[in-house]
């Protein structure tokens, strides 16, 4: 399989170093990028080739990741569609990857002359270290090997979460995309009130880490809901209920959720905003 990247970033070498070598050979990588440090760090550590402008390996590529920032996608999809109706002309039809946050695939298709064997993403920043999840949507003109080849690249640096409404990647913008900033928050939060509390920063920062990672675990493999995990966890007049019930008396719960929905919704409006070029 030839993929090529349009664009070298954090995310896109998270995926390389997920499926160079493993799902293709790293030589059928091709990665356009106009930073030359960052396509020489590519090319040394997975064996990709590299190129500062999209040219014929992007147009000879099965699948195209597309992984620029959200601002510059317009100018790019402008770059690239001569080299996808040239593909189209000799009989291929690649299949487009879009990991760019708030780039809706209507407008990308519409920026693509109509093309429409695009999947949308929507990744998260564990992907850095192959933990991420990704929210995924097909357009109609995405073949069923074609979302097989989608599922399998994301699932190179996590798990997939397939949709069925475009609409909903604001969802998941909002709860997975911005989700790591929130447990970063947390942790912080938990790190301060540790020291406040008379534990050393490097104390504090150990208890924060293991706590999180070890009740994610435990939320995973328990076979209990969320909800029953936590009452578990709560003696009436005991410690973890004096703290849950300052939250409550907070707000925290609703907080968390208001957020969220501020996130969806400045998700949406970003959509618009940046659909509104070309």
């Amino acid at each position: 399989m030839k993929i090529a990247f349009i664009g070298g970033g954090n995310m896109a070498a998270a995926l390389i170093a997920g499926l160079a070598g493993k799902l293709t050979p790293g030589a059928n990588i091709h990665v356009v990028d106009p930073n030359p440090a960052s396509l020489e760090k590519l090319r040394q550590e997975y064996g990709v080739s590299v190129a500062a402008a999209a040219g014929e390996p992007v147009a000879a590529a099965e699948v195209l990741v597309l992984a620029v920032k959200p601002q510059v996608m317009h100018e790019v999809t402008q770059q690239l569609l001569p080299l996808l109706q040239a593909a189209q002309a000799a009989g291929r039809s690649p299949l487009v990857l879009s990991i760019a946050a708030g780039i809706r695939a209507a407008d990308l298709s519409r920026w693509l002359g109509g093309y429409q064997a695009i999947v949308r993403t929507m990744p998260n920043t564990p992907a850095l270290i192959g933990m991420g999840v990704t929210g995924m949507v097909a357009c109609a003109g995405v073949s069923v090997q074609q979302r097989g080849t989608a599922d399998q690249i994301l699932r190179a640096v996590g798990a997939t979460v397939w949709l069925d409404d475009e609409a909903k990647i604001d969802a998941v913008t909002a709860v997975s995309g911005s989700g790591p900033a929130y447990v970063f928050y947390f942790i912080e939060a938990m790190q301060q009130a540790a020291e406040e509390l008379g534990l050393t920063a490097e104390q504090g920062k150990a208890l924060a880490m293991a706590t999180f990672t070890g009740a994610a675990q435990l939320a995973l493999q328990s076979p209990d809901p969320v909800p029953v995990l936590r009452e578990k966890v709560t003696s009436k007049g005991g410690t973890t209920y004096a703290a849950l019930t300052s939250m409550e008396a907070s707000g925290v719960k609703a907080s968390i959720i208001a957020a969220v929905k501020a996130a969806a919704a400045r998700g949406k409006e970003l959509g618009e905003q940046l659909g509104a070029a070309g």
